[in-house]
């Protein structure tokens, strides 16, 4: 996994109003903690930040006018109504080696059997433990020729090595739905009755 690097500046404004004075700079605001140190609030570029939240579980390497922190995304506020619009970022300290607690979005791959069968992604993200600096981006299973009534569980997906389960093994993740067909409508119920009166 690759480390994106944003240069970060203390703030020592906070509220509304001091917010909405940042958004306008086109600067987030953040907080930063972990390993038992104190919440530093910062100010984070806005298009900066947006690309690189785009990979999930992204590793940043914060320059805090001039100190260097590793950190990965734990919280993320957007703007309810404007898409490609960030509120808030919460950033957690990680160390390299330090193996960490994330979700990672589950993809599929491959064709469900021939039928009327619907795919339901039980958990859209997949909780592992990884180490900070390797964390998956994300994690693929086959559904190839699954009929209804199937599922896959947590421990039918394969992690990347070094990457384990944060969830109950047989925690089902996706499964596999004969899909409803609709009934032909009845014949009028009481349209039969009054006719035959």
């Amino acid at each position: 996994m690759s480390e994106v690097k944003i240069t970060a500046e203390t703030r020592n404004e906070f509220g509304k109003g001091a917010a909405r004075r940042l958004r306008r700079a086109d600067k987030l605001p953040a907080v930063v903690y972990g390993h038992g140190s104190e919440p530093v609030h910062i100010a984070l570029p806005h298009h900066d930040t947006l690309m690189a939240l785009k990979t999930p579980n992204v590793l940043i390497n914060l320059d805090i006018e001039g100190k260097s922190e590793l950190v990965i995304p734990k919280a993320v506020q957007r703007d309810a109504l404007r898409i490609g619009i960030l509120e808030h970022v919460d950033l957690l300290i990680v160390k390299r080696g330090e193996k960490v607690t994330v979700e990672v979005p589950v993809h599929t791959e491959g064709d469900l059997a021939p039928g009327n069968n619907l795919l339901e992604h039980v958990l859209n993200t997949l909780p592992v433990e990884a180490e900070a600096t390797h964390i998956p981006e994300s994690v693929t299973v086959s559904v190839a020729g699954l009929d209804a009534g199937a599922s896959v569980l947590a421990k039918d997906i394969p992690l990347p090595s070094g990457t384990t389960l944060a969830v109950e093994d047989d925690a089902v993740v996706l499964q596999v739905l004969a899909a409803q067909v609709e009934e032909a409508p009845a014949e009028d119920a009481e349209g039969d009755a009054a006719a035959e009166a």
